[in-house]
């Protein structure tokens, strides 16, 4: 009869119902859920757990084609109309307004290889709506914050694997090297280096005498006893600016 009466009471508190208070479940430490949902091994991309990839989703244009968008990000964008549109409708749309500016991918690294040329592509964008501000915007969606302007409008328009600042650079380093002298390639080197740091509009012609004033110390004189005279200066200055955007045999 004991034993029976032992069999239906609790071990630890010697009563019947239990009366042990049970501690409240306790949060992963690494996913911050109950009951843990990580992976049992690291993501083989990233090699962290939890995975720290950016999550992407794909988009399929008109051409067939798809782009990868990051759909964790809630940017919105504006219709020319005043209605807000997401990533994926603003690049839908990008994508059928860019035939009005340039028929091909040679036409559009022409267009975009010349300062004044490339300003006007961006001035009649922006006059449709495809400001600096949703361009930018637009090189966080497809995760090319680190290449050119360019490369978005070819990854919309002919879904073209962006390409880094600082591999356009390098690539047309190996072509000013046998095209300018020493004194032009210091300062080309130069220009690079803020074109990497900071973007396309570095490039802008606006920039050449800012760019001049912080290599020489505020000295145009000096500029000039090394470059040449200021129209030779400006020929070097957008003269070199095709071969960032070259088509290489990795592209292809």
């Amino acid at each position: 009869m004991v034993s029976l009466k032992a069999k239906n009471h609790a071990p630890s508190c010697g009563q019947r119902p239990c009366v042990c208070e049970t501690p409240p479940p306790v949060a992963c430490e690494v996913c911050g859920k109950i009951p843990c949902e990580c992976p049992k091994e690291p993501c083989p991309k990233c090699g962290q757990r939890p995975c720290v990839c950016k999550k992407k989703a794909k988009v399929k244009l008109a051409d067939g084609k798809e782009r990868a968008i990051q759909h964790m990000m809630m940017t919105t964008f504006w219709h020319p109309d005043g209605t807000p549109m997401s990533a994926q409708q603003f690049m839908e749309l990008l994508f059928g307004k860019l035939p009005d500016f340039f028929k091909d991918e040679v036409e559009l690294r022409n267009i975009w290889s010349a300062p004044e040329t490339r300003k006007k592509l961006l001035q009649g964008l922006a006059e449709k709506g495809f400001g600096a501000d949703q361009l930018s915007e637009m090189q966080k969606i497809i995760d090319a914050e680190k290449s050119d302007i360019y490369d978005v409008l070819a990854h919309v328009a002919y879904a073209i694997t962006p390409v880094t600042r600082e591999v356009r650079a390098i690539h047309a380093k190996t072509q000013i090297e046998t095209r300018f002298n020493d004194k032009q390639k210091a300062f080309l080197d130069f220009v690079l280096s803020h074109y990497v740091a900071v973007g396309v509009e570095e490039l802008d012609q606006e920039k050449l005498t800012p760019l001049l004033r912080l290599k020489y110390h505020d000295s145009i004189a000096d500029a000039v006893e090394d470059l040449g005279r200021p129209d030779e200066i400006g020929q070097v200055f957008t003269g070199f600016q095709k071969y960032l955007y070259q088509q290489w045999e990795t592209e292809a």
